[in-house]
């Protein structure tokens, strides 16, 4: 799962220099939804999102249509690593916005001490693109996080109810809906090269489809609190595979705002412990992976 959700930043970056945004959000999202949707009606269940839709929509709007765009359109610009290490501040912003939205939780000195740390990691990284670079594909990648903090909300609050392989079967499906029309008004005249098609192909069969099904298969195995401990990988492999088969630069701030965002965010999101409690059993409602991780 490391690997899976990690190189998507590396195959947008391939992906998007051979075809517009909209196909390649596009394809990546029919390719997800060909494959997960037989086997969401084969396993049933679909009846039980009816009551949901307007839930469900919200969330495939901060899950999938509008930040596989805007992430997709930055990386026309950044490196693949870059963006792939700002979204990893995707827990911190998680923090803020459940404590703005009526989270009770007290925030302990250790999460203050995380969120001021990995922030100081996301302005060590940004501001030399804010500031004499493209602001506008780091304010589309900032966004992007604000979107994957905003998804899992939307789903632990209003949808843990909900089969994770039907309710990401339909979000697929109605994702490649919305990107239909702006496909075929931007469908490339010629066939894109092979190694864009196969950036598109592993986009939607490896980083969206297979991706599902393996972490389902992991949670099952594992349990879900133990299964998001790759999340914390998925930084490094961005940055790994954008320096080996991009060549993008690996620089000492990089390095630095790597260490800085993952350590802020394992302490922004660590969970205050009761002396003497025993731990709580993980509930697998509470996990709503994001697809592009």
């Amino acid at each position: 799962m490391s690997v899976i959700w990690g190189i998507p930043y590396l195959m947008i970056k391939v992906a998007v220099d051979g075809v517009s945004v909209p196909v390649l959000v596009f394809a990546r999202t029919a390719v997800g939804a060909a494959v997960l949707l037989p086997l969401a009606l084969r396993a049933g269940g679909l009846g039980r999102l009816r009551p949901y839709w307007l839930p469900l929509l919200g969330f495939c709007t901060f899950e999938m249509i509008v930040p596989w765009w805007l992430l997709s359109d930055a990386e026309r610009n950044l490196t693949s690593s870059m963006s792939g290490l700002l979204i990893a501040a995707s827990p911190i912003v998680a923090v803020v916005l459940a404590r703005l939205s009526g989270d009770d939780e007290r925030l302990s000195l250790k999460r203050w001490a995380g969120l001021g740390i990995g922030l100081a990691g996301v302005a060590l990284l940004a501001a030399p693109e804010l500031t004499g670079g493209d602001a506008w594909s780091i304010t589309e990648v900032l966004l992007t996080a604000v979107c994957y903090a905003i998804a899992p909300l939307i789903a632990a609050r209003v949808l843990r109810d909900v089969p994770s392989l039907q309710m990401t079967a339909v979000c697929l499906t109605a994702a490649a809906l919305v990107y239909t029309p702006p496909a075929v008004l931007t469908w490339p005249d010629a066939l894109p090269s092979a190694q864009v098609l196969a950036a598109l192909a592993g986009l939607g069969l490896v980083c969206t489809a297979l991706a599902f099904i393996v972490f389902f298969a992991l949670i099952r195995e594992v349990g879900p609190s133990r299964a998001l401990v790759f999340t914390y990988v998925n930084p490094a492999v961005a940055v790994v595979a954008g320096v080996v088969v991009l060549g993008e630069p690996l620089t000492a701030s990089i390095l630095v705002a790597f260490a800085l965002i993952l350590g802020g965010s394992v302490l922004a999101t660590s969970r205050a412990e009761t002396p003497g409690a025993e731990p709580a059993a993980p509930v697998e409602a509470e996990v709503r992976p994001s697809t592009s991780r």
